[in-house]
C-alpha cells in the first residue's frame, strides 16, 4: 500500500481507522486500474495477490473485495511469499503496484524492508535488495518475469536497476521525505498505471526472470541485537554478528522458504 498515490502516513496502512479504510479504497482501485491494462493487453487470466502487511486480520487482506474488478479473481494468503501454486501452475507475468523502496532510501515514501523496525539491510549473494527484490526472486523461481512496478520515484529507480531498462514503471509520486510527497491525484495514477500495464505486457520477453544466483546466500542486518533473536534459531540460520545472519541453500527459494516461515 505503502507506494499507492495519497499515502503517505503510517496510519494509511493498517489499523481499524478511518485512514486506512480510505486507503484500502485507494489500493484496490489502482490494482483494478493495472487489471484493466492487463485485460487491454490481451491477458485472460489475471489473479489478485495482496502482498501487504497491515497488522492483525487486515495482514495480506486489505483489499475491498466488492470494489474489486469482477474480472479477476484474487488470493488471501496467511503468511507473505507462501501460496505460489499460481506461480507454480504456469503464470505469463507478474506486475507489482503500490511498490515502496527499501529501508534506508532518503527520499522512499514509508521506505522499509520487511518491517519497519527491524530488518536494516538485506543482501542475495551480495546485491542490496527491498521487497521489489524479494517478489522478483520469488516470481523468477518459478520462471516468472517481473514486467511492471508502479509506485515513488525512488522505488521505481530501484526497481530498473535490479531488474533492467526493459522493465515498465509508473511513478505515482515522488518523495519529499519518509512521510511527504509530491504526488499524482489518485485518478490520473490509475490511467497512468493502465496504461502502464497494457505497455507492459505487450512484450512479454522485455524482462528476464531474475535469478539472484545458484547456489543463495541470503544475508539479513537488523537494526538491533533483539531483533535477531526471532530468527537465530531457525533451520538453517547462521548468526554471523551481534545484528547480522546468513541463510544458504541450493537456490534461492530453498534458502527463503527454510527459515522466513
Amino acid at each position: 500500500m505503502e507506494g499507492v498515490a495519497g499515502i503517505v502516513k503510517w496510519g494509511q496502512t493498517g489499523g481499524d481507522t478511518t485512514l486506512y479504510h480510505e486507503g484500502r479504497v485507494l489500493y484496490t482501485e489502482e490494482i483494478n486500474a493495472a487489471v484493466r491494462g492487463a485485460k487491454a493487453a490481451g491477458a485472460t487470466e489475471i489473479v489478485v495477490m495482496d502482498c501487504h502487511g497491515a497488522g492483525g486480520d487486515w495482514t495480506f487482506n486489505s483489499l475491498v473485495p466488492d470494489l474489486l474488478d469482477p474480472d479477476c479473481e484474487y488470493v488471501v494468503q496467511s503468511e507473505w511469499t507462501e501460496y505460489t501454486e499460481f506461480l507454480e501452475q504456469g503464470c505469463d507475468a507478474a506486475l507489482f503496484v503500490g511498490m515502496h523502496a527499501m529501508a534506508g532510501t532518503a527520499d522512499g515514501v514509508l521506505s522499509h524492508t520487511v518491517s519497519g523496525q527491524a530488518w536494516q539491510n538485506l543482501r542475495f549473494n551480495g546485491t542490496l535488495v527491498g521487497e521489489t527484490g524479494i517478489n522478483a526472486a520469488l516470481c523468477g523461481h518459478f520462471g516468472v518475469p517481473v514486467l511492471l512496478v508502479t509506485g515513488d520515484r525512488a522505488v521505481c529507480a530501484e526497481a530498473a536497476a535490479l531488474l533492467g531498462t526493459g522493465l515498465a514503471t509508473v511513478e505515482v509520486k515522488v518523495g519529499l521525505g519518509r512521510f511527504s510527497a509530491r504526488q499524482k491525484t489518485p485518478r490520473r495514477a490509475r490511467e497512468l498505471i493502465e496504461a502502464g500495464a497494457k505497455r507492459a505486457l505487450a512484450d512479454l520477453s522485455a524482462v528476464r526472470p531474475w535469478d539472484p544466483g545458484r547456489p543463495a546466500e541470503i544475508e539479513i542486518e537488523f537494526t538491533s541485537p533483539d531483533r535477531l533473536q526471532e530468527y537465530a534459531n531457525r533451520r538453517g540460520v547462521e548468526v554471523t554478528g551481534p545484528r547480522s545472519i546468513v541463510v544458504r541453500g541450493d537456490d534461492w527459494w530453498s534458502a527463503w522458504s527454510g527459515f522466513f516461515f
